[in-house]
């Protein structure tokens, strides 16, 4: 908040200054008035040396022992900066009107408090007449309500002199404003950016066209994505889920096999007598087949030990056998698939999801993922992953989506090796913060 400097502040001074008997302070003082009337035609200067120099007579009077002028130049801070309301100040040292009460201060307090009064009787009976059966709690928490709401008024255009108090706005606020202040997120005032996308009855255009309301928007991407990604944690580590428990928790969440996909394919059959699991396009419009196996319920082991090495086991090898029958089925049938549904096939890729690092509890997770980053190495068109490391990798680039930082836009990604077939240039990887 700016410095405030006005008469007010310059009276209370002159107040102060009749306290002290201390020629330290009342030099000190004369700092002050020099500096508020510097600019002179009869205006207050204001800014941060008038906050050093009320600073300084404090400490002049603390050395002094003048504690009463101490408390009083602790004021004269606090209505400089702010923290003292102008009608509280002037009430306290009656400064107007030879040191009277202002009536019309305590006249206004009055009519307010009449009106909030038969406001909130108005309210109850409305509240109770809807809810006949409510009880004194729920008459509370319906006042608390439209108190956090109020906050949010609003003065329709077509109907001057009446005023709106939009119903279940401050949640949304609040979430909003949460948002704001979380570290993904950097704006200059969050409570004000709030109080400007929640006001606006075109809250959604203001989103679309207001850089802050973009970062919301954003932010509420963010938001969606990490429910998911708990719901679908929440089922690979299910010891019963199934491989159909693991698609549906998949659904709709491209995004957590990385950003080089645009999209899900609206048919999972494309060659007769297959059905992919989940069938993804690449940027470049080329399909990318993901198959599920199991995750925690999967039946036998997930990797075995060879010659005092880890070896992926035959699980591992079944399922990569079946995503290679998958693509050669779609080479075989790339003209028609193409023709029909409008997707290239000829560079298709999969990716096969199976097991978890728990199933293993006594061989250690980085010997587990290095087996199978050491067998995709020999792979030319699929990849293996075992559930767990797709959940980290999307929690690694769900932890990167960062917005402007010093006038850069931050860049996310996966923080991994590409899939097989991926380019340098078309894979994305996690960046460090600064």
């Amino acid at each position: 908040m700016a410095v405030r400097s006005d008469m007010t502040l310059e009276w209370q001074l002159r107040e102060v200054e009749k306290e002290t008997g201390d020629e330290t302070v009342r030099s000190s003082l004369t700092a002050v008035f020099t500096y508020l009337h510097s600019l002179g035609s009869g205006r207050r200067r204001q800014g941060k040396e008038l906050v050093r120099l009320l600073e300084a007579a404090r400490g002049s009077a603390a050395d002094a022992g003048e504690w009463q002028v101490v408390r009083l130049l602790q004021d004269s801070l606090d209505y400089a900066e702010g923290r003292i309301l102008r009608s509280d100040f002037e009430e306290r040292y009656r400064l107007f009107q030879d040191g009277a009460r202002k009536e019309r201060s305590r006249d206004f307090v009055a009519s307010s408090l009449r009106g909030m009064h038969e406001w909130l009787v108005a309210e109850c009976e409305a509240f109770l007449r809807d809810h006949p059966g409510a009880g004194a709690e729920e008459v509370v928490e319906h006042f608390r309500a439209q108190g956090r709401d109020s906050v949010f008024l609003r003065a329709p255009e077509d109907r001057p002199g009446r005023y709106v108090i939009p119903r279940g706005t401050s949640e949304t606020a609040l979430w909003l404003e949460r948002l704001l202040r979380s570290d993904r997120i950097e704006v200059g005032d969050p409570a004000e950016a709030v109080r400007k996308i929640v006001g606006s009855p075109g809250a959604l255009a203001l989103l679309a066209a207001d850089h802050e309301g973009q970062l919301v928007l954003r932010a509420a991407e963010l938001r969606r994505r990490s429910a998911g990604l708990d719901a679908l944690r929440a089922v690979v580590e299910d010891p019963q889920a199934r491989e159909n428990d693991l698609q549906r928790a998949l659904e709709g969440q491209h995004w957590i096999f990385g950003g080089r996909f645009v999209g899900e394919a609206a048919h999972r059959r494309l060659v007769p007598g297959d059905e992919v699991d989940i069938p993804l396009i690449r940027g470049d419009g080329a399909l990318h087949i993901v198959e599920l196996k199991r995750a925690m319920s999967l039946r036998g082991p997930l990797v075995k030990e060879h010659r005092n090495a880890w070896v992926p086991a035959a699980a591992v090898h079944e399922a990569v056998g079946q995503a290679i029958n998958y693509l050669t089925g779609l080479d075989e049938h790339r003209d028609r698939i193409r023709e029909e549904f409008g997707i290239e096939v000829r560079r298709a890729s999969a990716l096969v999801l199976v097991g978890h690092p728990g199933l293993h509890p006594g061989i250690p997770e980085p010997e587990i993922n290095e087996a199978l980053r050491t067998f995709n190495a020999h792979l030319a068109r699929v990849e293996v992953l075992t559930y767990k490391e797709l959940l980290d990798n999307a929690e690694r680039s769900l932890a990167g989506e960062l917005v402007s930082r010093g006038g850069a836009q931050a860049r996310s990604g996966w923080g991994r090796a590409p899939f097989a077939g991926e380019t340098a240039e078309g894979s994305l990887r996690a960046e460090r913060l600064p």
